[in-house]
């Protein structure tokens, strides 16, 4: 095992310095550019700009909306309980005995994926049961997941690195030859509607090796659907169920592109929450194809994209290329994961029609 370790800590004090503060951050581009100018972590920055804050108020505003999250984050939960705000941690104190990993976890980096991502989603299950609701709830269970997948990464991985979604990555994950990419709650809106099963923990392995590196073990656990997908032992994708090809889209953006497309391969459109979902839906014959160019990071897709490969699919970013992890810049705004033989016809019609990527 690899010496030496990068553990994703939670993110601290919000960056000011290049006048790219919650009230003008106006856009995902400007939270990005946030984002890799002060190497905090992306999901607290999106969450104080769009989340806690209305567009226009500073962090420090009282006037905060009450509206939906457009991404989850602990950060809000974290930084005010730091800054004493008064406002009760309802988990506090809360023990949680995640167990002990098979025996062959210790050498088996599948058998550890799926353990890792089970007991997370045992401890999602736990806090949707604490008596939160909407914002307080999307905290708590980012909050928790993160906190517990970190522990026991640094317990039974030391060596490794971390790149999670809910934690700040200081880019020594660069010079690493493992690295795990977590996104401790995918789908966070899911999460807070209970008892909706749409949401899921990603938990990815990426490995060095002569071509630079890839993917070499994931697992995605649907906690309250009680089915985890692994790379242990993939899905077996049967042949289609449907008289159609279906295509997977958000329940609530599904882009303008996708709905020409469906009309082109004479699809149904699949409206479903989490990105991790929407991947395996493909591999469980639910849909045939996830088609995305509206802006994700390396955790939204890094577990399911692992999965989707071991099990047969085609997967790719949108112009046909590989996609890439444990990359400085972790922006990977597109992907294509579909049956194998639905893949030319979508690489064809987005060639066609100059489909482009948010970003």
């Amino acid at each position: 095992m690899p010496t030496g370790s990068s553990s994703a800590t939670p993110t601290g004090g919000w960056p000011r310095a290049a006048g790219l503060g919650c009230h003008l951050a106006t856009d995902q581009n400007d939270v990005r550019a946030a984002y890799l100018l002060h190497d905090v972590g992306y999901a607290d920055l999106f969450e104080r700009c769009f989340c806690s804050c209305e567009v226009g108020a500073t962090k420090d505003d009282p006037a905060r909306s009450a509206g939906t999250s457009t991404r989850g984050s602990p950060s809000c939960a974290v930084d005010s309980a730091a800054q004493g705000s008064g406002r009760p941690d309802r988990l506090r104190g809360v023990s949680f005995d995640p167990g002990t990993p098979p025996p062959a976890a210790a050498t088996d980096d599948h058998v550890l994926a799926t353990w890792l991502a089970e007991a997370a989603g045992r401890r999602l299950l736990e806090v949707r049961q604490e008596g939160l609701e909407g914002r307080e709830l999307k905290d708590a269970g980012d909050r928790a997941a993160h906190e517990l997948l970190m522990s026991l990464l640094a317990e039974h991985r030391p060596g490794d690195a971390v790149l999670s979604e809910e934690g700040k990555d200081d880019k020594a994950r660069l010079g690493q030859d493992r690295v795990w990419i977590i996104d401790p709650l995918d789908g966070t809106r899911e999460f807070s509607e209970v008892p909706r099963e749409d949401w899921a923990v990603h938990v990815a392995l990426w490995e060095r090796n002569a071509d630079g590196g890839d993917l070499t073990a994931g697992a995605v656990a649907q906690p309250a659907l009680g089915e985890t997908f692994h790379t242990g032992a993939p899905p077996v994708v049967p042949p289609s169920t449907a008289p159609r090809p279906r295509i997977a889209v958000s329940r609530s953006r599904p882009p303008a592109f996708v709905q020409a497309l469906a009309a082109e391969l004479d699809a149904e459109l699949v409206p479903m929450g989490s990105a991790g979902v929407k991947v395996i839906s493909v591999a469980r014959d639910l849909t045939d194809a996830y088609v995305h160019a509206g802006g994700q990071y390396e955790w939204d897709s890094a577990a399911p994209v692992a999965v989707a490969r071991a099990a047969g699919l085609f997967t790719s970013r949108i112009d046909g290329t590989p996609l890439e992890y444990n990359q400085d810049d972790v922006y990977l705004p597109d992907l294509i994961v579909c049956r194998p033989e639905l893949a030319e016809q979508i690489l064809a019609f987005i060639e066609r029609n100059g489909v482009t990527s948010a970003g």
